[in-house]
């Protein structure tokens, strides 16, 4: 089972930028697809974006497209999430969770991060 350690939240000013990371562990992280969760106080988990195991195919919520990037490094095992124009909405727990599967189906992941907190202040 993949492992994976999430970082690089925090507290930032809307319109400013952020970039998590999402590092695993195990052989199979390169033929996995990766996905970013939000999590906001009061609401359920929500779908940001997913990368196929290869980089070729992303597939973004509404929300986030032209503001987020998602990226990643096979070799480093991390897969990258680069925010910005943030807005006070953004404000959640993120994650970070692996799967096989198509990027479009935002269901089946199973292997999660444990999270960090993102806050934007307005």
């Amino acid at each position: 089972q993949v492992q994976l350690v999430v970082s690089g939240g925090g507290l930032v000013q809307a319109g400013g930028s952020l970039r998590l990371s999402c590092a695993a562990s195990g052989r199979t992280f390169s033929s996995q697809t990766m996905g970013w969760f939000r999590q906001a106080p009061g609401k359920e988990r929500e779908f940001v974006v997913a990368i196929s195991w290869n980089g070729g195919s992303t597939y973004y919520a509404d929300s986030v497209k032209g503001r987020f990037t998602i990226s990643r490094d096979n070799a480093k095992n991390t897969v990258y999430l680069q925010m910005n124009n943030l807005k006070p909405e953004d404000t959640a727990v993120y994650y970070c969770a692996t799967k096989r599967g198509n990027v479009a189906n935002t269901e089946g992941y199973g292997s999660w991060g444990q999270g960090t907190q993102v806050t934007v202040a307005s």
